[in-house]
């Protein structure tokens, strides 16, 4: 039977410090003392030292030179993550020095590292000879690993968590691929250290095949700073940045690159785009966007983003149980080729507090607001000299405050029924417009009442099923002095304000007249994990005052009938569908989402079509498709293919092919993607992206688990 000496007292006379906190552990079948001086321990040998475990068949313990004489195969983990397996050994009393023969080291579960022989120094140094380094699983069938660093010799610093590569050849399949003299690189169990990371190999229409090398520095615990240079076949010189931060109460985050090539040449072209969010006392924060570009195709040519409106600015958010306030003060800059920014608002701000309210004698729950908004242009003309609809110069300020209540009443037989009032003010500044005075005021109020009635069902199987009919009568004035429209324009028409007070978005505009919203749901929850929910409804008014476009779906007397479903199932199906149709079945918006995850694929596509509208700024229609699918193709094989298509320019937009091999200790990613799009500032391009990685030298993966299993 096996023998479990815990806080053995002779081996720990003999073989280990007497202080308490260093007491060792020794299991074993057998222990026996020869001598005076050697302690022999045979069978399934476990000894446990500071955080320290050594497994063995036999160690033998020489007290007049105080090491450890192991025969293996023995397996020592040092409490730190990493492994060392070996034939044999000699190690000093504690274990932190020795030699190992026949040995392999494993570093956090991924870097293997075989050599013919391993020795511990310090505690701290693990010196290995003639190694063999890869994080492939290696098996009899398949000995060659997919990728392996071989060198004369390789030191690990367990302190500073680097491996020293002394002779370096790096093979792929084999294959010797280069040679180094020198090579460091940081272990598995380091998240951050300074050095080259992989490269990425890029080729364009515009730039040519191009490289870049990518440099990080760990500028202490809570900074780092990354540099990648960029240099292609189009005499591109490109250094790409990348500076990050983290505060105690935030964090900072700078990107950027300056350029010189052969696209624009003798200029210096760059970009900068820094995002900052900090905790600020009384539960504030405080967020700041810089965003600049030195001219409009810069971001395309070098594949950065597709944005094409810059925004600067900072804001300042509280939001309570009760409370919300925001204030905030941006810069605006169009880089599309046909804006003019001389008349378009560039300088911007707002701000808002909101508070919710229980009145003590009304019941129910209130809502005070009060905004502020201010925007500038540049332009100094007070007439509309493009003819876009829109003053040049106009300049506005605006002041609102609403006040809003609402209060619901369950009648005997199961309806609700509710009551709400609405009192908006708004005060409107306005300079360079000869259209409009310098100062409109406008007071609207407004009351509505509802009437909802739920019938709920629940069977046998859990099905449960609600229909809930509403009718609500809206009353408000139908006039108000009029005032410029800046922040509404465009209108959506959905199932989120089918009985709102206004459908306008913003609070320039405000929705005037009689109505009476009338509307229909219906859900059904499965608990086999599917449910169905469907939405129709729409507006009845009193008189058509022209506040809105044939595209919103609510112009006329009678709105368009509006259609939202949504189906969700328990295989991972999901589809949502909104349309606005007259009765002539004309349809004025529809929009399709649909998501599918499965095991091995996944599809996501979303399509949408508008009528066209001159009111905003839509001569034709737009009918797009947007797509995004991935698949598995084997274990480690996976393929991805997104792609845009506008059907009334008959041909797509953008569109990408991707590939991707990943195992347990390599990912190579390899996309072609095409924009077909071109305008006078930008060609249309295509672009062929190859990265790798090599999972186990300080470079993660995906996440998900690819280690292989030999096959028995």
């Amino acid at each position: 039977m096996r023998a479990l000496f815990a806080l053995l007292a002779m081996f720990l006379a003999l073989a280990f410090p007497a202080r308490a906190q260093d007491a060792a552990t020794l299991v074993a079948d057998r222990v026996f003392l020869s001598g005076d001086q050697t302690l022999t321990a045979e069978g399934a040998v476990e000894v446990f030292y500071q955080g320290a475990r050594l497994t063995a068949s036999r160690i033998v313990y020489d007290g007049v030179s105080e090491s450890l004489r192991i025969e293996g195969p023995l397996t020592l983990l040092d409490g730190t993550g990493s492994v060392i397996v070996a034939d044999e050994a000699e190690l000093s009393r504690d274990l932190t020095d020795g030699i190992l023969r026949g040995a392999q080291m494993v570093l956090a579960e991924q870097m293997q590292v075989a050599a013919a022989e391993i020795s511990r120094t310090e505690g701290r140094y693990t010196a290995l000879k003639r190694v063999t380094a890869s994080s492939c699983t290696v098996c009899p069938n398949n000995p060659t690993p997919l990728w392996e660093i071989r060198a004369r010799s390789v030191v690990h610093d367990q302190k500073e968590r680097q491996l020293y590569f002394d002779h370096a050849q790096f093979r792929v399949a084999g294959l010797p691929v280069f040679y180094v003299p020198r090579l460091r690189m940081p272990d598995p169990t380091l998240k951050r250290a300074t050095g080259f990371l992989m490269p990425r190999f890029r080729t364009t229409t515009a730039l040519g095949p191009g490289l870049k090398l990518p440099y990080f520095f760990a500028i202490g615990d809570s900074r780092d700073l990354t540099l990648t240079p960029y240099v292609s076949a189009s005499r591109t010189r490109t250094l790409e940045m990348r500076y990050r931060e983290a505060f105690r109460t935030g964090g900072v985050e700078v990107e950027g690159a300056f350029t010189h090539d052969d696209l624009l040449p003798g200029q210096t072209r760059y970009y900068v785009d820094a995002t900052g969010t900090f905790d600020l006392p009384r539960d504030f924060k405080l967020g700041f966007v810089l965003q600049d570009v030195s001219d409009d195709a810069y971001y395309l040519d070098y594949g950065i983003t597709d944005r094409d409106l810059l925004q600067s600015g900072i804001d300042i958010t509280r939001t309570r149980r009760n409370e919300y306030l925001d204030a905030r003060l941006f810069r605006y800059w169009s880089i599309r080729p046909l804006d003019d920014n001389a008349v378009l608002p560039t300088l911007v701000g707002d701000a808002t507090l909101q508070r919710r309210f229980s009145p003590r004698y009304l019941g129910g729950e209130g809502q005070f607001s009060v905004t502020l908004h201010g925007h500038q242009r540049s332009s100094s003309v007070a007439t509309d000299a493009n003819g876009d609809g829109t003053v040049d110069g106009r300049d506005l300020a605006r002041a609102s405050a609403a006040f809003d209540w609402r209060r619901s009443w369950v009648l005997p037989n199961g309806m609700i029924f509710a009551g709400a009032t609405q009192v908006t003010a708004d005060v409107f500044a306005i300079g360079q417009d000869a259209t409009y005075p310098g100062t409109v005021t406008r007071v609207l109020p407004a009351a509505a009442v509802e009437l909802r009635w739920p019938w709920v069902r629940a069977d046998r199987t859990g099905v449960s099923q609600v229909i809930e009919p509403i009718a609500q009568l809206v009353v408000s004035p139908d006039t108000s002095h009029a005032a410029p429209n800046e922040d509404s324009r465009i209108v959506n028409f959905d199932e989120g304000n089918l009985f709102a007070f206004s459908r306008f978005p913003g609070e320039d505009a405000r929705e005037l007249g009689t109505r009476l919203n009338l509307g229909v749901s219906w859900t059904r929850v499965d608990p086999r994990g599917w449910s169905i929910g469907l939405t129709t409804g729409r507006v009845f008014r009193a008189s058509d005052l022209g506040q809105f476009s044939a595209a919103s779906g609510l112009d006329g007397t009678s709105s368009d009938w509006l259609v939202a479903a949504q189906v969700t199932t328990a295989d991972g199906l999901r589809i949502a569908n909104r349309t606005t149709f007259d009765d002539g079945l004309d349809i004025s918006r529809e929009e399709l989402l649909f998501g599918f995850a499965a095991e091995r694929y996944d599809l996501s596509a979303g399509y949408l079509w508008l009528v066209a509208d001159a009111a905003e700024n839509r001569l034709v229609p737009t009918s797009e498709l947007v797509f995004d699918a991935g698949w598995d193709m084997g274990q480690s094989w996976r393929g991805s293919f997104t792609g845009r298509y506008d059907f009334e320019a008959e041909r797509a937009t953008r569109a990408t092919l991707g590939v991707a091999y990943r195992t347990d200790c390599a990912t190579v990613d390899l996309s072609l993607s095409r924009r077909f799009t071109s305008s006078t500032s930008v060609k249309a391009d295509t672009d062929i992206n190859l990265s790798v990685i090599l999972h186990g030298i300080g470079a993660g993966n995906d996440g998900r688990d690819y280690r292989r299993s030999c096959a028995r």
